[in-house]
């Protein structure tokens, strides 16, 4: 086959694809639009996608948009990808996406905590909305001037910027383990909090606060750890053998604290749960792969996606959603036990 540079060294057309495959640029429309099938020959279609990678052409994705009215494609704002919470958050908004005819597109901000970049300059045109999930605080600033509706995941309701809004009920979550502890006598509590500025590791210090704030004779400190195994474990290193008599039970913000805080009481000398009961937040794999089975918070995160991306498809009908907090639910393993047990 043949092909022409367009004259000037100008941004291929599809008017140059259309020469080069001597084809109509409607055939060309319908090839690179994917609608080719039962209407183009394989041998047609495979001519226009080779002029169109000769000649390097891309679609004006903005006239496209103009033209088709969507995208029909979602980008999905994690803070990384190495966590399996957002991996499932992600399957459920696929699924949701894939019944709809639409995509997602997953997006990590640098290093899972710092701010996202724009992603926009290249693929405003390519999107129709914006799902973000968890975010620390200050970490979307480059995305809420996208022009693009954003419904946020287990972030502050109160943030003007989004368009809609799908929560769990982390304050819940923290109240079953402080009912599950102080049921089992313990009265000393050390809080593993991660130093992630994000609302809803806010919440969950709030709630573990207020819940043992109204316990008799219950004490607590609170330690802050890099979320990560490492650092939870130097972290509680710390806080149990600091000055102060030693807690009973630690309640990790996360599994992966949670098992920082189980090789800290290990490499101490120590036992879970005979000397410290250890309790995680999200029921990661990971709690049933520790040894003993992490007590932890099962969090729903294949429907928070499902609800995330319903909640965007509403908004692009021009629905309100109605904001909700997804229940959550406290399963009891065995590093938590009576203390001194």
């Amino acid at each position: 086959m043949q092909t022409r540079e367009p004259v000037g060294g100008a941004r291929p057309t599809s008017r140059d694809v259309a020469r080069a495959a001597g084809v109509s640029q409607a055939t060309v429309s319908l090839v690179l639009g994917g609608k080719w099938r039962g209407r183009v020959s394989e041998r047609t279609a495979g001519l226009v996608r080779e002029a169109a990678r000769e000649l390097g052409y891309r679609p004006n994705l903005a006239a496209r948009n103009l033209r088709l009215g969507r995208t029909r494609t979602a980008l999905l704002v994690v803070p990384a990808l190495t966590n399996e919470f957002f991996a499932r958050v992600y399957a459920g908004a696929a699924a949701v996406a894939a019944e709809h005819g639409f995509g997602v597109v997953v997006y990590p901000s640098p290093e899972g905590i710092g701010p996202a970049r724009d992603p926009f300059a290249s693929a405003r045109a390519a999107l129709d909305g914006v799902i973000a999930s968890s975010m620390a605080a200050g970490a979307l600033d480059a995305i809420r001037g996208a022009d693009l509706p954003l419904v946020m995941l287990d972030s502050d309701p109160a943030d003007p910027a989004s368009a809609a809004q799908v929560n769990l009920d982390i304050a819940d979550g923290m109240r079953q383990v402080t009912d599950h502890l102080l049921g089992l006598g313990h009265r000393r509590f050390v809080h593993l909090a991660s130093a992630v500025p994000s609302w809803t590791f806010e919440v969950r210090a709030r709630a573990l606060a207020a819940a043992l704030g109204a316990a008799p004779d219950a004490e607590l400190r609170t330690v802050p750890a890099p979320l990560d195994v490492s650092g939870a474990r130097e972290a509680t290193e710390r806080a149990l053998t600091g000055a102060a008599p030693r807690p009973t039970a630690l309640i990790c913000d996360d599994d992966i604290l949670a098992a920082g805080a189980c090789k800290a009481v290990r490499r101490l000398g120590l036992r879970v749960p005979e000397d410290v009961s250890v309790t995680g937040f999200d029921d990661l794999a990971l709690a049933t792969a520790l040894e003993p089975e992490l007590t932890t918070v099962r969090l729903p995160a294949e429907r928070v996606g499902e609800e995330g991306m319903s909640a965007l498809l509403a908004v692009l009908r021009g629905e309100s959603p109605a904001p909700g907090a997804l229940p959550v639910t406290l399963i009891p393993r065995a590093s938590t036990a009576p203390p001194g047990r």
